[in-house]
């Protein structure tokens, strides 16, 4: 089976070697030749475990080949993927500007019985929208060109995409005819050898259950980030509590640990996204603005508790920061909420020197040259005032207490994510300040 996916960003790179590695022929296609020819080298435009591996593997095996146009292989494939990014307008709403132009030149250069699939993150209506351009593109050379268009909306989570992509929780596919869901059902059954997880679904729904699954896993984070503002004020403990509530199975733990809020290059664009498509057909998603707004105010927390240890003015004042990226196992610093709380410490005045296991690079693109870019994370908390956890990489689950006390001037942490034991700490002489516990 042969297929071409358009974009080689985070989804379309991840998909393209992941379907290659069971034997799919897979062309990517990108305008950016510099990353192709990269991606031909071996070079990872992304950091995601396990995908270097996948990517030279099946390349060098002829299996996986990066190009510029669709054109080079409009009369193979069988299946299109659109994979470009839509990022947030100002007011909220999904850009599809790159969605809609890929539409365009597959309908230009199409020129057998195609299913075009669309990967990426869109507002419910667009794969309408998508076939309404091919079918004009279409009519305007005068070619009779039979095609299917689907929603095959992705459930990947930077850090774990890979094993996601190859062993699916489940596989939502949105069509509307029995030629393109006997074509997906080819497409994903080698996935699905011990267990069929494919969920078919008319094309809205499947447009619309990629937006509820990301509000829900946010909803679930802002309650928590909610609820642990408050355990700080009554006096509880919300690691306590959110254990309490995790064991009731009709709630579960996931996603219920109290932090800085959420981040990344999905959640916050995609809740933006649905309140956005709600307002315009008159209704309101207040849960989601709640949501938002929680999130907003969480990102703010650490910044808040070290102006209360510290004051307002931090000049003179250096603090050592463990994480750039939004989450562990990715070089993601979009929406990150250690990049907006070393932000409002530069602005205070205060020195601050990072350190994060692989995101220093796009942090550096963030940040320029306002931060001390640490090589370790000990050399990022020699003589600081105060050391702050903003993410919870292995890596700083156990350091060499000691080590950390001898290059600090101060004693103050301020833990991000709770990911320490706070007695501990306090027996070992540092200040210790968690989220939503006292």
């Amino acid at each position: 089976m042969k297929i071409a996916i358009i974009g080689t960003g985070y989804v379309g790179l991840v998909s393209g070697a992941c379907f290659a590695e069971m034997g799919i022929e897979v062309a990517c296609i990108d305008v950016d030749t510099a990353k192709l020819e990269g991606l031909r080298r071996g070079v990872m435009p992304i950091y995601e475990p396990g995908l270097e591996e996948l990517v030279v593997r099946n390349h060098e095996a002829g299996r996986l080949r990066f190009l510029t146009s669709f054109g080079e292989v409009a009369d193979d494939v069988e299946v299109v993927f659109i994979a470009v990014g839509t990022p947030p307008d100002e007011d909220g709403s999904a850009d599809l500007s790159h969605v809609l132009d890929v539409a365009r030149e597959i309908g230009r250069r199409m020129t057998r019985s195609l299913v075009v699939a669309t990967k990426s993150t869109v507002p419910v209506g667009t794969c309408d929208r998508v076939r309404e351009i091919i079918a004009a593109e279409l009519a305007a050379r005068s070619a009779e060109v039979e095609f299917d268009v689907a929603s095959n909306p992705e459930f990947l989570k930077e850090g774990n995409a890979v094993e996601d992509f190859m062993r699916p929780d489940r596989v939502v596919v949105g069509v509307d005819g029995e030629r393109a869901r006997r074509t997906m059902d080819r497409l994903y059954k080698p996935f699905m050898i011990n267990s069929y997880r494919v969920i078919f679904t008319d094309i809205r729904s499947a447009e619309m259950i990629k937006y509820a699954a990301n509000a829900m896993l946010a909803t679930r984070i802002s309650f928590m980030n909610d609820i642990a503002g408050l355990c700080e004020l009554v006096g509880a403990d919300a690691n306590l509590v959110r254990k309490g509530i995790g064991t009731d199975p009709r709630i579960g733990p996931k996603f219920l640990y109290p932090g800085l809020g959420y981040g990344g290059s999905c959640f916050p664009k995609d809740v933006q996204a649905l309140i956005h498509t709600a307002g315009e057909h008159g209704y309101r998603l207040e849960i989601l603005e709640a949501v938002e707004n929680v999130n907003r105010r969480q990102k703010d927390v650490l910044a808040a508790k070290i102006e209360r240890q510290f004051g307002s003015d931090l000049t003179g004042r250096v603090f050592g920061v463990w994480g750039l990226a939004f989450k562990p196992e990715t070089d993601d610093v979009r929406q990150s909420a250690a990049i907006h709380t070393v932000r409002r410490l530069v602005a205070a005045g205060a020195r601050v020197q990072v350190y994060d296991p692989v995101a220093m690079s796009a942090a550096r693109a963030e940040l320029g040259e306002s931060v001390v870019y640490a090589d370790t994370m000990y050399e990022a908390v020699r003589g600081a005032d105060a050391l702050l956890l903003a993410t919870e990489w292995k890596e700083f689950r156990l350091p060499d207490w000691d080590a950390v006390a001898a290059a600090m001037r101060g004693h103050e942490l301020f833990d991000g994510r709770n990911i320490y034991d706070g007695r501990e700490l306090s027996e070992r002489g540092f200040a210790y300040h968690g989220i939503g516990v006292l």
